[in-house]
């Protein structure tokens, strides 16, 4: 039934996102939101205690709701319906096509505030064409694998509660998962599971980055290569997998300022390669895809069809 939905899934993710109110995530994000309004810790101890107890309270929740949902009449066209927005394929290949377009148009301070609007959370003010390029293409490879290889992995495992719990702890560490004087202990345990949970999606994603650079008509040998080489240069255990193979693939430095290189070698990314990162992302989806369509049985701890 699991397979079948999964499709499905993706088809109906063409059509758009479901009103905020009747959204999922947003309604997990208002959850997070409250939950930190009430932390009143002021010892690291206490902190910890506040993010670890807000965080399985959230969790609970989520996952009990998601399996009520698998008791739904309508069989794998339910399940497919109440995944699909925990994609979001459509979103983000909409947001980089945006920011890809500002740039065409030299217009650099929309492209700016595009890219900051929709896809990352660092200061754009000052940063370059190029620079805004690397982040669109950074972006595009780390959130195909949070915001739509993941779920689709963690659904097909476990269904729609474990799907559910992924999206969850993810849109948990985006909220609470910072080293500022206020989240560094509140939000330890919503990091370290986002880390968990994310562990095989990223490495998935970027094995099936360096599989669809060839029909993609990028550099397969490249990807491999700087995927080998860089995947450990960011301080997420996993988002350095799925970018750094996209950089290889493309043959483009991506540079956050301060932070990490990775393929320091290339060069620096322009406008035109934003069309031909989305067509290595919609490539990376369709092998990611085919490969969670196996039998149950060959994946890690599914005998569903």
């Amino acid at each position: 039934m699991r397979r079948p939905a999964l499709l499905l899934a993706l088809v109906l993710d063409a059509l758009g996102e479901p009103p905020a109110r009747l959204h999922p995530v947003v309604g997990m994000g208002t959850f997070l939101k409250a939950a930190r309004g009430r932390w009143r810790g002021r010892t690291p101890a206490a902190q910890g205690r506040e993010g670890a107890v807000g965080w399985a309270l959230g969790a609970g929740g989520v996952v009990g709701a998601a399996g009520l949902g698998t008791r739904l009449p309508g069989g794998w066209i339910t399940q497919g319906m109440l995944l699909k927005p925990l994609l979001a394929r459509r979103a983000l290949f909409a947001a980089v096509a945006e920011v890809q377009a500002a740039l065409a148009a030299d217009d650099l301070p929309e492209a700016r505030r595009l890219l900051a609007w929709h896809l990352v959370s660092r200061e754009t003010g000052d940063l370059s064409a190029a620079e805004v390029a690397g982040a669109a293409v950074e972006s595009l490879a780390e959130n195909l694998s949070d915001s739509v290889v993941a779920p689709l992995l963690w659904f097909r495992v476990g269904g729609l509660p474990l799907a559910a719990l992924y999206r969850y702890a993810n849109t948990a560490d985006a909220l609470w998962g910072y080293r500022t004087p206020e989240l560094e202990y509140a939000g330890k345990l919503a990091a370290r599971a986002d880390d968990l949970l994310n562990l095989a999606p990223a490495r998935l994603t970027a094995l099936c980055a360096l599989l669809a650079a060839l029909p993609a008509g990028l550099d397969a040998p490249g990807a491999w290569r700087v995927w080998r080489q860089d995947a450990r240069k960011t301080a997420s255990p996993n988002a350095g997998h799925p970018m750094s193979a996209f950089a290889g693939a493309l043959g483009v430095r991506l540079d956050k300022r301060g932070v990490y290189v990775l393929h320091g070698q290339g060069r620096p990314p322009a406008p035109a390669d934003l069309p031909r990162a989305l067509r290595l992302a919609r490539w990376t989806l369709a092998l990611a895809t085919l490969t969670l369509l196996l039998p149950g049985r060959l994946l890690p701890g599914g005998r569903h069809a």
